[in-house]
């Protein structure tokens, strides 16, 4: 069998456990690819692994010979799963691989946004520090987590690891899927769900208009969630304070007027990043090939 890992620069470059996938079948390992070009390059491919590269179906109509593909990542909106279906192709994903990574950043942006860690960085090294009597506690004020709230949109595994570590900086959580009302009651609102037809621009005009007067609003789950529009004009009133975000609708971005916006603080989609993460995508990969191969059941399994 012919197998070709896509996008192996955006995942694990270079790392000798890609090889693992050669037991399989004759292993090709391809870097950035445009759409355009997909389809040509995976055509003689029976087993394809993704991670941004899109699967259509207007490329699986050109890619007969495709058997299996494997996203190697845990949120799928990038594969047609319905053309997937209908032509007997096998799915699957890699659910779970990066809880502990995407919390943990989550809590990264929260204690920035609470701290100004890296805002007081810049102004001991702009020599602002004690080049004045005193403190001058309004340059980068800080806020006390302990006593303040977290509204957490998506209460899977990442939203509920984060509320886990949220409660032991003495935070109260709100889970907006229980109760509606969490984000008008919340200082903080973090965003844990997959991209969705249903859940796209969730955070609009409608949804800002409901959160708590100078909230701060976190987002590592994906772009698709939030009218950007929207949020650049809550964040210009004043609406919202600022915005953490470690995803933008359109990655890599190339005029984000959010990137550049006084109030927010943006990281280029490395949450899930870690080695130790990016390590146990290859492995699930593995398994979840050879799972396939010896037809067994696999939790990771989507069509």
């Amino acid at each position: 069998m012919k197998i070709k890992v896509l996008d192996v620069e955006y995942i694990n470059p270079g790392e000798p456990l890609w090889q693992k996938l050669a037991e399989f079948g004759e292993l090709t390992l391809i870097g950035n690819t445009s759409y355009d070009a997909l389809a040509d390059t995976i055509a003689d491919a029976e087993i394809v692994f993704t991670s941004k590269c899109r699967i259509t179906d207007e490329v699986l109509d050109r890619c007969p010979n495709v058997r299996f593909i494997g996203e190697l990542a845990t949120g799928f909106d990038n594969i047609d799963i319905e053309a997937c279906r209908r032509r007997g192709i096998a799915v699957y994903n890699i659910p779970g691989y990066s809880t502990d990574a995407v919390a943990q950043h989550t809590i990264a942006l929260l204690l920035e946004a609470a701290n100004k860690v890296a805002a007081n960085n810049e102004l001991s090294k702009e020599g602002k520090w004690f080049n004045r009597p005193g403190f001058d506690y309004s340059l980068a004020p800080l806020i006390l987590l302990n006593g303040r709230s977290l509204g957490i949109v998506g209460y899977g595994s990442i939203g509920s690891k984060v509320a886990e570590i949220a409660q032991a900086l003495g935070m109260k959580i709100n889970i907006y899927s229980r109760d509606k009302k969490a984000c008008i009651e919340s200082d903080f609102v973090s965003l844990h769900c997959p991209a969705a037809s249903d859940n796209y621009h969730m955070v609009d005009s409608s949804f800002i208009s409901q959160m708590k007067e100078g909230a701060v609003l976190i987002n590592t789950a994906r772009g698709a969630l939030i009218d950007e529009n929207a949020l650049l004009d809550a964040l210009d009133s004043g609406r919202i304070s600022m915005a953490c975000l470690d995803v933008l609708e359109k990655e890599p971005p190339s005029d984000n007027p959010l990137i550049g916006h006084p109030k927010t603080f943006v990281t280029p989609h490395i949450a899930w990043a870690p080695k130790e993460t990016r390590d146990k995508i290859i492995l699930i990969a593995y398994d979840n090939l050879k799972s396939w191969i010896n037809g067994k059941d696999s939790k990771n399994r989507l069509v």
